[in-house]
């Protein structure tokens, strides 16, 4: 009969493989109680990755496991785990030797918030978590049975890279993972979070995603480490400037969220997740609304200062607005000129992109234009309706911008809002000036309803910087008073206004009910674009 004594003694002597071998072997003698604890013993040895040791060497380093990952990630007790028993095949390098059931990385289904999702997390614990031919397979399966089934992907890397061993198999895996994250784009939401090591190819597959959460002081994302940089440019960096989370969070605008503990990013992707649909045929949730849908906000009747150059922030005009005073911001920190995130109005999920005077004036640069086209263009992917918040005073000089392309830049957002079928509501609240006043989703590009505030001002250029064009040669008294006169013709909304290039001038006040209103007006906008392949965006 097989004890347990005989197992745990099998397994210290034999290898994986050769374990499954040996019950092989044995199976014709076995009971159906010995069957079963055969699986049980299989199961625990796949449920313990890397082993006790590996377990809490990954624990001192202050990172969950991927099983605890999940856990925390998934409401309890829905994980169903696939391929657990899956290993790898390399008998090079002493591979062979080296074989641990899931092969690095844990893969299955399960509920966030009662809906399905998917989840693919890497398994430092065995291998470093890094990829090979078969754990890439088990991905690339999990990304198509989502694409399928019509539910949100989660990848959360911890890896080492591609497996060294493998060669060119580890690598052609990555390109296979890459593929189908490129499928998925549009279809399904894609949520990545760094939680430990992303290097080298690896970072493509976050990349192709369309959220990335990073960790401070845990996480790193780099295409060459710190000791290729140094041997190919002599530049000494280390990681955390390289590519730690503070990095991509405000300089390459790579990561839209960062978080200072892994507990705190998975609550938040589980909250991210709250205001998506689950794939781009659906809408998203609807959550019954106990916030008044006609309640006024008197403190938008002063939120603008009566100086025009005095700053504001623009997100004393979002919150007070939203349901609930709740405002779910997207990469706070990169761009800050421009402010995008989540939030809903009457119980319906929106997308707010809105500029931000209190930093650079609220200006379009080339971080801004990126961050704001990519944001519409996923709304506009799953469904979400766009309220733009505007008050631009144009977009920003200099050699700097011009050389590194603001034209192009600038031209994604005109072609993010133009493209965009859901419904699009604007709101000016102070400035609208020049380009920058046809890019923020005006009238022409498309905007289903235009809102102005009284002190609004729509024009080409601010009154000053008009006059010294049109009347260079005039003296100062004469200057001063084309002054008055340029602003009493355009700084306000009504000429626009006659034109239909705003639909209503409105009360701040009664903003939240008259965007609201707005909105249910839309709800059953039907647009299409000409049929074609894909357009050209300007990239």
């Amino acid at each position: 009969m097989l004890c347990c004594r005989t197992v745990q003694e099998k397994v210290m002597t034999y290898n994986y493989f050769n374990y499954i071998n040996y019950f092989n072997y044995i199976k014709k003698t076995m009971t159906r109680e010995e069957t079963y604890s055969r699986f049980e013993e299989l199961d625990r040895l796949a449920s313990q990755g890397g082993g006790a040791a590996k377990i809490e060497k990954q624990h001192a380093a202050g990172r969950m496991t991927a099983r605890e990952r999940i856990d925390m990630l998934l409401d309890k007790g829905t994980f169903c785990e696939t391929d657990k028993l899956v290993n790898h095949r390399c008998t090079r390098f002493g591979m062979d030797k080296k074989q641990i059931p899931g092969d690095g990385v844990v893969c299955g289904y399960g509920k966030i918030d009662g809906r399905l999702v998917f989840v693919y997390a890497y398994d430092f614990t065995v291998h470093g978590g890094s990829l090979s031919e078969t754990n890439a397979a088990k991905i690339v399966k999990v990304q198509q049975q989502a694409l399928k089934c019509g539910a949100p992907i989660i990848g959360l890397n911890d890896s080492g890279g591609a497996r060294i061993q493998e060669g060119i198999c580890s690598l052609a895996g990555y390109a296979s993972i890459f593929y189908q994250n490129t499928m998925a784009s549009g279809v399904i939401p894609q949520l990545t979070a760094i939680l430990g090591p992303c290097a080298g190819g690896a970072c493509y597959s976050p990349a192709l995603t369309d959220f990335i959460f990073m960790v401070n002081e845990k996480s790193h994302m780099f295409i060459t480490g710190p000791d290729v940089v140094k041997a190919v440019t002599n530049e000494v960096v280390d990681k955390e400037e390289l590519g730690g989370a503070y990095t991509h969070s405000t300089k390459s605008g790579v990561a839209h969220f960062m978080f200072s503990t892994e507990e705190e990013t998975l609550m938040q992707m589980r909250e991210l997740l709250s205001f998506l649909p689950s794939n781009n045929m659906e809408d998203a949730p609807i959550v019954p609304c106990t916030d008044d849908v006609n309640r006024t906000v008197e403190s938008l009747q002063t939120v603008v200062p009566e100086d025009p150059n005095q700053p504001y922030d623009i997100k004393d005009v979002i919150e007070p607005v939203v349901d609930d005073n709740y405002f779910f911001e997207v990469m706070p920190h990169f761009a800050k000129n421009v402010v995008v995130g989540f939030a809903r109005l009457g119980g319906q999920t929106i997308g707010i992109v809105a500029n931000q005077p209190a930093f650079l004036a609220g200006v379009l640069d080339i971080n801004a234009s990126d961050k704001a086209a990519r944001f519409i263009r996923f709304c506009d992917s799953f469904n979400i309706p766009l309220v733009t918040i505007e008050d631009v005073p144009g977009f920003l000089p200099g050699t700097a911008q011009e050389h590194d392309g603001i034209i192009r830049h600038g031209a994604k957002i005109v072609y993010a809002y133009a493209e965009a079928t859901v419904p699009k509501i604007t709101l000016i609240t102070r400035k609208a000036y020049g380009g920058a006043y046809i890019v923020m989703s005006s009238k022409n590009i498309g905007a289903d309803a235009c809102f102005a505030w009284p002190q609004a001002e729509l024009a080409v250029m601010g009154a000053s910087g008009a006059i010294n064009i049109l009347y260079r040669k005039a003296s100062d008294e004469e200057k001063a008073e084309a002054v008055k006169e340029y602003e009493q013709e355009f700084s306000n909304p009504y000429r626009a206004a006659e034109r239909g290039l705003v639909d209503e001038v409105i009360m701040p006040r009664d903003t939240r009910a008259k965007l609201i209103r707005a909105l249910d007006m839309a709800r059953n906008k039907n647009q299409s674009n000409p049929p074609k392949k894909h357009g050209n965006m300007p990239l």
